[in-house]
């Protein structure tokens, strides 16, 4: 079908709802996991999935959601010692890091656009960003354990729904399996009485998305600890590769779906410009990194309406929804134990991912370079992250770290910087790198956070 075609006013609201469905149970979940303003979630989802079109000229039918791939990171800096000790709000500085996360989208766009796709993708191979997105799954594992084991039968629930409708599931029903085992899940654990929804009665039913406390724009009022904020920068902004990789995958995605080149037209740069400028403007006001995603992908292949205007739509009700206070108090409400069997596939399934994304590209492990690079970025990641010789306290949410001083600045490098860092570097440096991207569709295509 057309990309312009003539929808009636009724077709047109249902399918923007239908597009707003199938991001919802994914998108809230972030904010649920990480204790950030659902409203805002949505908020800036909406905002970010506007502005994303704007800067690709309208083109290109994907909606933006939060990203699964910046847990590790919003863990790693909410468990960052000075914090808990100085009693700060993190979150402001998590907010920091994402922003800056989001301007390496925009450097990057723009070298893609001056050197072309290949020359830049050679120093993101599959060897690289794949044992990434492994770690990244791993070093979330233990969060998702714990929250199941304070109920598991409420979070088994959750993972029989959630696998149930990915393998059986037709049509809308396996395109957002999330939403459904979160649903599920909460009724069960509200019929057994294990929710107390008197949040929910007190909330108010309009008002504002977002605390400004939460926004970057607090250190303003409050001051901004230099070292702090240097070491969430740190922590935030290696997880980009692994998501600009992901982009470019849904890119892929899109495109095949649609049936039209949206890599070379509006071009990767401007995907990737959009996208990175809609996550450094949601982290700004204490919102999750946004990406492009699988779960509206498949909206559009079930429905074969591919309008970008229909998504634009979908992007407006997520903004007028954000005005609800009720509504996020309904989220905030939801049984740990439910989160904790949502996450325990959701974790899981990110570093599958990054095996498929080793396995689809045909990485060649008999080269002794690769097995190097892949062991030193999962051995260092997972080291550092769970090192109690590096301040590690996994019963205070305290993660390890690995510091040092520089002049009279003290720099503080997560698990998952170092690794990423190596793992450029070596690749980098270690002959044999014949990585070609565009050779393989399916592997392109395999970063892909998709549940």
């Amino acid at each position: 079908m057309s990309q312009n075609q003539k929808l009636s006013p009724a077709k047109f609201g249902l399918l923007g709802f239908q597009h707003m469905f199938a991001m919802f149970g994914a998108t809230v979940l972030v904010p649920t996991l990480t204790g950030l303003s659902v409203s805002a979630t949505l908020l800036f989802a909406g905002l970010g999935t506007l502005l994303f079109h704007l800067i690709t000229k309208g083109k290109v039918p994907a909606f933006l959601g939060s990203s699964f791939a910046f847990l590790g990171g919003y863990f790693t800096v909410a468990g960052m010692q000075g914090f808990a000790d100085a009693g700060l709000n993190w979150i402001p500085y998590a907010g920091a890091g994402v922003a800056c996360a989001g301007l390496v989208y925009v450097l990057v766009s723009q070298l893609f656009r001056w050197f072309g796709t290949a020359k830049v993708m050679r120093f993101f191979p599959p060897i690289v960003t794949g044992p990434i997105i492994i770690a990244i799954g791993l070093i979330l594992s233990n969060t998702a354990i714990n929250n199941a084991a304070q109920n598991w039968w409420i979070a088994l629930v959750a993972i029989v729904i959630v696998v149930g409708c990915n393998i059986w599931g037709k049509g809308m029903i396996k395109i957002i399996p999330i939403l459904l085992g979160v649903v599920g899940s909460y009724l069960v654990a509200a019929v057994a009485g294990q929710v107390d929804f008197t949040a929910v009665k007190d909330a108010a039913w309009i008002g504002l998305p977002f605390a400004m406390e939460d926004t970057v724009f607090s250190f303003f009022k409050t001051g901004v600890n230099g070292k702090l904020l240097l070491d969430a920068i740190i922590a935030m902004m290696p997880i980009s590769l692994a998501t600009m990789m992901e982009h470019i995958g849904d890119m892929s995605a899109i495109s095949s779906t649609v049936g039209k080149n949206y890599i070379e037209n509006p071009g990767l740069h401007r995907s990737l410009m959009g996208d990175g400028a809609a996550t450094t403007l949601a982290a700004l006001f204490g919102a999750p990194a946004n990406t492009t995603y699988g779960e509206n992908t498949g909206v559009l292949a079930l429905t074969k309406v591919y309008n970008p205007a229909v998504v634009r739509m979908a992007a407006v009700l997520a903004v007028l929804f954000s005005f609800c206070p009720k509504f996020a108090a309904l989220i905030y409400c939801m049984p740990t134990a439910t989160i904790g069997g949502v996450s325990l596939i959701l974790y899981g399934m990110i570093s599958a991912v990054g095996v498929r994304n080793i396995v689809e590209n045909q990485v060649d492990f008999s080269k002794s370079r690769n097995v190097i690079i892949a062991a030193l970025i999962i051995a260092l990641s997972l080291g550092i992250h769970f090192s109690s010789a590096l301040g590690c306290d996994t019963v205070n949410s305290v993660n390890g770290a690995l510091s040092f001083t520089i002049g009279s600045v003290n720099i503080s490098l997560s698990g998952l910087a170092v690794g990423s860092l190596v793992g450029i570097i070596l690749n980098a440096v270690l002959p044999g790198n014949d990585y070609t991207f565009g050779k393989d569709e399916q592997g392109d295509r395999a970063v892909n956070f998709q549940v």
